[in-house]
């Protein structure tokens, strides 16, 4: 295990309780792993890391939709390192406003940022995964990506997130793809 922890390079860059995406704790016991892609070519793990800190990300407060005025999730990957934003005890917003995905998984977002190695920040997402199932008794069947949930009141329900993981922005073969890395990986904590 802590071979792959040293693999993932782990480091803790918390926003702050009672600021920007924290400015509302909402306490939660994971049930779900939920996998998102920035689609933002311009930032890393750490341009993230300061946006969710500065509250840059933004998004309308509304009734049935984003809860605080902000969005935030647990973790953000690239391709040389993880940063996590939030305890994972804590709900995010970044799946489904006010359901499930919100209120029961953590929330990763995968960056993709010119020059980065897509194919790295995949394979350091599987190991984060696989050791947060470990973690908190997650099964595989409850890795989901942002598609899986839908947002009431949004066109299309289902957003094409992951995009490079999903066939014609749906899970499929890519999907199961990174399952079956993600599973690899679990079975290597044994």
């Amino acid at each position: 295990m802590s071979a792959m922890m040293r693999d993932i390079r782990l480091k803790m860059d918390l926003v702050p309780r009672g600021t920007h995406g924290r400015k509302v704790v909402r306490p939660m016991s994971p049930r779900y792993i939920t996998i998102h892609s920035t689609q933002n070519w311009t930032a890393d793990a750490w341009r993230h890391s300061l946006a969710l800190k500065r509250g840059a990300l933004r998004a309308p407060k509304r009734r049935g939709g984003n809860r605080i005025g902000y969005l935030i999730w647990h973790f953000t990957v690239d391709d040389k390192v993880a940063i996590q934003h939030m305890p994972t005890s804590e709900q995010g917003e970044h799946a489904d406003f006010d359901g499930p995905g919100n209120r029961y998984s953590i929330g990763i977002e995968m960056c993709e940022h010119r020059g980065s190695s897509r194919s790295a920040t995949v394979e350091r997402t599987a190991k984060l995964v696989a050791l947060l199932m470990k973690k908190q008794g997650i099964p595989l069947n409850n890795v989901k990506p942002h598609y899986h949930w839908p947002r009431r009141g949004a066109s299309p329900q289902n957003k094409n997130c992951p995009h490079f993981l999903l066939d014609n922005g749906r899970p499929g073969a890519k999907w199961r793809a990174f399952l079956g890395q993600v599973n690899y990986h679990y079975r290597r904590l044994e």
